[in-house]
């Protein structure tokens, strides 16, 4: 996030960015099927995150609560963080043995064309509407409550 004006900017600095986020992330975005949060309140860098999507309707994912993991590395915004489902599923984005959610721009694009402005509620949304996707939306899925 930049501000400014009359071609000036300000490059917010990255804590700053992070607790805006956490704000967000903890208050629930939209519907309330996408959240996020610190996994430890005591890193002072904001490292490592939880995000959850619980499924969209009309597909196989409908209903289900998936828990995912990011980190953010120092060089966050400028580069994405990791993200990894911690819940099993199935997706062509996801790889099958680790979770690790693909930076392949035929994969997940967002990764792989990351800009600054883009955030972790950015990824969570785009990724649950990536479950609701043709390619996605009717695959079999491994049984709930299995982890990676």
């Amino acid at each position: 996030m930049t501000l400014g004006s009359a071609g000036s900017s300000v490059v917010v600095p990255r804590n700053f960015r992070l607790l805006e986020e956490l704000e967000r992330g903890e208050k629930g975005i939209g519907d309330g099927t996408v959240s996020y949060g610190m996994d430890d309140g005591d890193d002072i860098y904001m490292r490592s995150w939880t995000g959850t999507i619980i499924g969209p309707h009309n597909t196989v994912h409908e209903g289900r609560i998936y828990q995912l993991k990011l980190f953010c590395d120092k060089d966050y915004p400028e580069k994405p963080p990791s993200v990894r489902f911690h819940s099993r599923i199935n997706m062509t984005c996801v790889n099958h043995e680790t979770g690790v959610v693909s930076v392949e721009p035929k994969k997940f694009g967002l990764l792989a064309n990351w800009q600054r402005e883009y955030s972790m509620e950015d990824i969570l949304t785009q990724l649950k509407k990536e479950m609701a996707a043709p390619h996605n939306r009717k695959l079999v899925q491994p049984p709930e409550g299995t982890y990676f």
